[in-house]
């Protein structure tokens, strides 16, 4: 039987979801299982890795029930980036893994996070990126650093389960922030800082790279074949970015999720505080990665506090979302006077304030659902250019087109609102599974099955619909936009400013 099929594997904050690829990048077979993560005080994020485990047996089971398994060639892993656990010698964990969401360590930001470390890790200070997070376990839970053994990606974990080693792809390691982005080694003196050794992270191979082969045992558990080849992949933002076939410059993805990602290759090093930098799909390649809370958030918030519209109303097969989509399509550029500012979960890229707050500008009685919803999806178009402007300022060559994916890549309103904004054409990708379609391509390149990385995303992506930049209303968006990008500089100091008052009246 030939080995025509690889399987991807998406280890996310909520799910684990192992896709069966063919060599077109058409899905075969899916399965899927979820877990859950616990809050133990407000703004920690706490997951037992042993569920991340569990899920991936019944996921890979669920897939694999539905083809012949002797046709897999490789397997890869995508995952929750920053997430990370301590474990003993024996792999079992000190304590529960750490997320990504979790923002206990704000003191170790402001107290650590220096210009120095942005230009060795390619990360601004912010309470995402998992070095600062170690801090504070040496910091308040300093024995179970003592303890620590290894200290674990979500994709070092499973590759450990399924092959025995202790190995990961610099692409999954890269987002802890130990890594020195530069040649892509482990930064000794951060991890001296912290109280560690570089001997406590796992070996590090490129994307695309083999990793080891199923032990026997997992082999047997999981119905797959002995000595099925386990290939190095990315964390799920970059690998979203491969897998809608980002591999060269000209291009970004722009992912319209709960939170909004958006990433442009570059073949060179580069740091700004507009951006952070990651490696890329493509082995020696960067991605400039911005990314905002309050992307498809904002609407569903808006959606349950205030549109007063029920699910299928009246019977009919409609959302919300469509009905206020489709009154606002008849409104004009700038909602008649009104802006938003997405910020209901505080800023990343460009400003890293976890302070700020959302704002509508302009409001008057005139203004009603419609207006809100319309002027929401213009504030986080703009919201983008504005992240897009310093990113592509710093790459190797202006951003051509944008290639979406997402739950708001479904919106005709959104994506033309965002072709206008930006001025650039925004194509749908054709695979809305574009996270673990990018694992996928990275096995069937490790798999040999194609001779590089590009090549593999060539034949295994591709794009529907196209919407191009409507010249008059691009006209009216750049005079907004100026307007715009000075409301938040504007309020900078009185976020603060109501952080503290709510604080001392509290």
């Amino acid at each position: 039987m030939a080995q025509d099929l690889v399987l991807g594997l998406d280890c996310s904050t909520t799910a684990a979801k192992a896709v069966v690829w063919s060599l077109e990048g058409a899905s075969i077979a899916v399965g899927r299982q979820a877990y859950g993560h616990n809050a133990p005080q407000p703004g920690w994020g706490e997951q037992d890795p042993v569920d991340w485990w569990n899920a991936t047996v019944t996921a890979i089971g669920q897939a694999c029930r539905q083809i012949d398994p002797s046709r897999l060639a490789a397997i890869a892993i995508t995952h929750q980036r920053e997430t990370f656990v301590c474990l003993d010698r024996d792999g079992h964990a000190l304590r529960p893994a750490m997320l990504w969401l979790d923002t206990r360590a704000s003191a170790e930001v402001a107290r650590l996070g220096t210009e120095e470390v942005h230009r060795i890790t390619g990360k601004p200070p912010n309470t995402a990126t998992s070095w600062y997070k170690l801090a504070w376990l040496a910091e308040h839970e300093p024995r179970v650093l003592e303890a620590t053994a290894r200290v674990a990606d979500v994709h070092s974990y499973l590759v450990n389960r399924l092959t025995g080693d202790w190995r990961s792809s610099y692409g999954s390691v890269d987002p802890l922030g130990v890594l020195d982005l530069r040649d892509f080694t482990l930064s000794a003196p951060l991890i001296d800082r912290i109280g560690l050794s570089a001997a406590q992270f796992p070996e590090l191979c490129a994307p695309g790279e083999v990793l080891g082969t199923l032990r026997d045992e997992v082999a047997d558990l999981l119905g797959l074949n002995r000595g099925l080849k386990v290939v190095a992949g990315l964390g799920d933002g970059q690998s979203a970015g491969l897998g809608v076939g980002i591999t060269r410059p000209g291009d970004a993805y722009l992912n319209l999720g709960t939170g909004i990602v958006s990433g442009n290759f570059s073949a060179g090093y580069g740091t700004d505080r507009s951006f952070r930098t990651m490696t890329g799909g493509v082995p020696g390649s960067y991605i400039f990665e911005t990314f905002f809370g309050g992307g498809t958030y904002n609407l569903n918030w808006f959606v349950q506090q205030f549109s007063g519209i029920p699910e299928r109303p009246f019977g009919l097969d409609l959302a919300p979302e469509q009905i206020l989509e489709s009154a606002a399509a008849g409104l004009p550029a700038g909602a008649e006077g009104l802006l938003s500012l997405p910020y209901l979960t505080g800023v990343l890229t460009p400003y890293w304030d976890s302070a700020a707050r959302g704002v509508l500008f302009g409001l008057t009685g005139r203004h009603g659902k419609a207006h809100l919803y319309r002027a929401m999806l213009e504030g986080m178009a703009m919201e983008q250019r504005l992240s897009t402007s310093g990113a592509e300022a710093a790459s190797d060559m202006p951003i051509q087109r944008f290639l979406a994916m997402g739950g708001g890549a479904r919106s005709p309103l959104w994506c033309q609102i965002i072709a206008d904004v930006l001025g650039r054409p925004v194509a749908v990708a054709r695979e809305p599974e574009a996270t673990c379609l990018g694992a996928g391509i990275l096995a069937a390149c490790g798999a040999g099955l194609y001779n590089s990385v590009p090549e593999a995303a060539a034949a295994m992506t591709g794009v529907g619909r196209t919407w191009h930049p409507n010249p008059a209303q691009q006209g009216k968006y750049d005079r907004l936009y100026e307007l715009y990008k000075d409301i938040y500089p504007a309020l900078r100091s009185h976020f603060q400013r109501l952080n503290t008052v709510m604080a001392e009246i509290a």
